[in-house]
């Protein structure tokens, strides 16, 4: 999955031949799973059509303050746009448009809304050889890096003017992986790896029976996507579920029992900065497992069961320098029961779930959780979308490592 995934882009599209390739930057942006307004020059739509790139981005294309044609238009008002924009690229970045850049002419709509970005701007420039090369040129570079800006930087190859040499647009597939690359790297849990549980272990009784629980895996799945799209390489071990993680960062372990999700836990878990036991596993199994499906034969049937390895224990009494959380989900003395288990399995943080609380527990879209980390201090949350709540998680794993 693409770090662009879920991002607001606004693209600005200056007046050189390269406006051309906008109509594929404009593909790639939305099948990286962005959304895409785009802001025109008068001068670029000489090179390329509103139209074409409205119908490619499914959103209007905004060119001028204003539809002189109408009297009754509205402002396309800049400020909004801008803020709208989770980042902000200008490309082609022409000659012109960068020095209005650089030195705050504002006399059109992209320079306006440019001035008023409040999120991280790149731009590509696109002119000929010697343009590309002279000393304004250069010094506008650098001014628009002084300001935060970030170059994506012009290739090598033939230029409309017929000579061949830098100053030629970066093709729209090596500008979305430029700024991919250099979102990635200011991921905050970038170079981390975490482990996280997820799911219901299932205990079998016989080839067709087995003891489990309701979990539905998805607060262990929604974490996973969460550290991935901070940065993280993700270990997922998940009990029987039909979700299915989508970053490509996620390696997923599929197991069924409580051992098997064991043994997979410490097959990785000492490579790994950070362990989240998201799973519902199972505290006891069936003693003895039958070979064959039981037949109904009497009236009342016993199963002894014994006690299932604690894997969260385990992981505490082998933690080094990892960041171990876990999960209580109780239905009494809820904060009491939670402080003893962040003793005795050694954890930095656990995530308390109480039953009694509306919208919170198995089967759920929402959760709601109470945070107590390994000094008793204590942080009820409010009732969120687990998509939420993975997040507010996540959160406390950024803030251990900035601390």
């Amino acid at each position: 999955m693409s770090v662009l995934r879920g991002k607001k882009i606004l693209l600005g599209v200056s007046g050189g031949i390269a406006a051309y390739k906008t109509a594929g930057l404009v593909r790639l942006f939305i099948k990286a799973g962005a959304q895409v307004q785009v802001v025109m020059t008068p001068a670029s739509k000489d090179f390329v059509t509103p139209l074409t790139l409205s119908t490619l981005s499914k959103n209007p294309v905004h060119s001028s303050f204003y539809n002189d044609d109408d009297e009754n238009a509205v402002w396309n008002n800049h400020v909004d746009l801008a803020l709208w924009a989770d980042l902000m690229v200008v490309a082609p970045a022409t000659a012109n448009t960068l020095s209005k850049m650089a030195s705050g002419t504002c006399d059109n709509l992209l320079t306006a809304t440019y001035l008023s970005a409040k999120c991280p701007v790149y731009f590509a420039p696109a002119m000929d050889l010697d343009m590309y090369r002279h000393g304004s040129t250069l010094d506008n570079f650098n001014i628009l890096k002084r300001f935060g800006n970030t170059i994506i930087p012009a290739e090598s190859g033939e230029l409309a003017s017929g000579l061949s040499g830098e100053g030629r647009m970066a093709e729209p597939e090596n500008i979305v992986h430029f700024i991919e690359s250099d979102i990635a790297s200011r991921l905050p849990l970038k170079g981390k790896k975490i482990l996280i549980t997820a799911g219901p272990t299932y205990e079998a009784i016989d080839p067709v029976r087995f003891i489990g629980n309701h979990s539905s895996g998805k607060m262990g799945f929604d974490l996973a996507e969460s550290a991935a799209g901070l940065g993280a390489t993700i270990i997922l071990i998940t009990g029987p579920t039909h979700f299915t993680a989508k970053s490509g960062n996620i390696e997923t372990i599929k197991v069924v029992s409580a051992q098997e999700m064991y043994d997979a836990c410490h097959r990785f878990y000492g490579e790994v900065d950070v362990a989240i036991a998201a799973a519902a596993v199972a505290d006891y199994r069936p003693k003895i497992v039958a070979g064959e499906k039981i037949k109904k034969s009497s009236d009342e049937f016993t199963i002894a069961l014994e006690k299932t390895k604690d894997i969260l224990a385990s992981m505490g009494q082998a933690k080094k320098n990892q960041f171990l959380i876990g999960f209580a989900l109780e239905t009494e003395n809820e904060i009491e029961n939670a402080k003893l288990k962040i003793q005795k399995k050694n954890l930095d943080l656990i995530v308390l779930n109480s039953l009694r609380d509306e919208g919170a527990g198995f089967g759920k879209t929402t959760n709601k959780i109470t945070f107590i980390d390994k000094n008793f201090n204590i942080e009820p949350m409010e009732l969120k979308a687990k998509e939420a709540v993975a997040d507010d998680i996540l959160n406390k794993v950024i803030t251990h490592f900035n601390a």
